[in-house]
């Protein structure tokens, strides 16, 4: 069929058939498909939809496109994490090498942060030494030795999602549940990981801003990998405060040591908790509850920790940075953010405060620009606690001392205060697997 012939079909609210997504999705990583015509095919996607079926298709099709990471020379029954970009949220700093030190084989590639959310991969590069790109054959031999190893994405993984991802960026076609749900998936299922957990998020520092799309997005995922032949489960979590306390890569770094050490902030232990219970369950290490504690004995024994110093010893990391911190890069310039008067923290938006790390040169606002490992914001405050005038919430840290002031602006416009304490908001949200949605109360503030 003429790509013109599946453009009209879809645009009609049609079905397209397997053969017709393999031929479309052929053409656009070759080059035959042009621009135009994919562009015209995402947006009678986005207003027309697909159904299960279709998505499913072009996922596999998608995934395809490129390599397929083989991980079957790794024993054990591999377990990947996926979450959907937030602000502070250095979960695969601890959720890795909890499961990995529980018997768990980790074998993970990983992104760059762009726009407000941050990148695992400028988070380990904050290490001095640190190697985020191995040979296939180096990425294998770590995982056998150490249990987990992570690592950057492979230029030839999913090439059809980024020709397609880069168009969808430029077309307003980028919030559309059956294309954010292929793209997710394409290179998770080509990153050959038995098993997947996936951490979507919700709120203002997410791209899903509420729960029902972030529900959606979530079930969308967990049918495409059962019907890929991956179990797949996901957490949906809050995303309208940053997690933790730490935004930036060395800052987060830090963070995430001390959480292994088990002095971590209490929103991001029990996020890290409730990941690594799911992907040790679907891993086969029993139900939920007996993972948690499985989860929660490897930090506070220390197993989970000399597990993350071994991969990054293996990975060419500077591991003293494990018991020194001052060994990562320091901030040469800092500046205290008080707040402008007294009240409860009603809400912070979190894309906002994620903003403001990138001002400070902590994130990137495109694909290539370097990043400042030192820079970002510690916070000293979250939403629910009540604060006097002129009292500290925020420090921010950068090697340009002229973005403070910028900055600075930027996260008081992300501030709210009032007299009234804010009502509880959930943590997490609800769990999403092949048997259904199982909603959860954690209520913080």
């Amino acid at each position: 069929m003429r790509m013109y012939d599946m453009i009209l079909k879809k645009r009609g609210g049609g079905e397209l058939t397997p053969a017709e997504i393999s031929e479309l999705v052929s053409g656009i990583t070759d080059g035959s498909v042009p621009d135009y015509q994919t562009a015209a095919f995402l947006m009678a996607v986005y207003f027309r939809g697909m159904t299960k079926a279709e998505t499913a298709e072009l996922t596999g099709c998608m995934a395809r496109s490129g390599d397929m990471v083989d991980l079957s020379s790794i024993p054990g029954v591999k377990v990947d994490k996926h979450s959907t970009g937030g602000v502070g949220d250095k979960t695969t700093l601890i959720v890795a090498p909890v499961v990995a030190s529980l018997g768990v084989p980790v074998a993970k590639m990983s992104g760059r942060g762009l726009g407000h959310t941050g990148g695992t991969i400028d988070k380990l590069e904050s290490i001095p030494g640190f190697q985020t790109a191995l040979s296939v054959e180096r990425f294998y031999e770590i995982v056998r030795e150490t249990g987990l190893a992570v690592v950057g994405q492979t230029g030839n993984l999913a090439p059809a999602d980024k020709k397609l991802y880069a168009l969808r960026d430029v077309t307003a076609t980028v919030d559309s549940i059956p294309l954010i749900a292929a793209s997710i998936m394409s290179k998770k299922i080509a990153a050959g990981a038995d098993r997947i957990v996936l951490d979507v998020k919700t709120g203002s520092g997410a791209f899903m801003k509420t729960v029902e799309e972030s529900l959606s997005l979530a079930k969308t995922m967990v049918e495409i990998g059962g019907h890929m032949g991956r179990e797949t489960a996901a957490v949906i979590t809050d995303m309208d405060r940053p997690l933790g306390e730490a935004i930036g890569n060395a800052l987060e770094v830090r963070e995430a040591v001390e959480t292994l050490r088990g002095n971590g902030p209490a929103d991001l232990v029990e996020v890290c908790l409730e990941l690594s219970a799911n992907m040790l369950s679907l891993a086969g290490k029993g139900e939920i509850d007996a993972c948690r504690a499985l989860a929660a004995e490897a930090l506070s024994s220390g197993a989970a920790l000399e597990r993350f110093r071994r991969m990054v010893a293996a990975q060419g990391g500077d591991p003293r940075v494990i018991d020194d911190p001052s060994l990562l890069p320091q901030a040469p310039h800092r500046l205290s953010v008080a707040a402008p008067r007294g009240g409860f923290i009603v809400s912070m938006d979190t894309q906002r405060i994620g903003l403001a790390s990138v001002v400070l040169g902590a994130g990137r606002e495109t694909k290539d620009a370097p990043v400042d490992p030192s820079a970002g914001i510690l916070l000293k405050v979250k939403p629910g606690q009540r604060v006097e005038p002129g009292e500290e919430i925020a420090v921010l840290l950068t090697s340009r001392e002229e973005t403070l002031a910028p900055a600075r602006e930027r996260f008081y416009d992300a501030v709210v205060i009032a007299g009234e304490r804010p009502a509880p908001v959930p943590l997490l949200f609800a769990r999403v697997h092949q048997n259904g949605v199982e909603w959860l109360d954690n209520r913080v503030n």
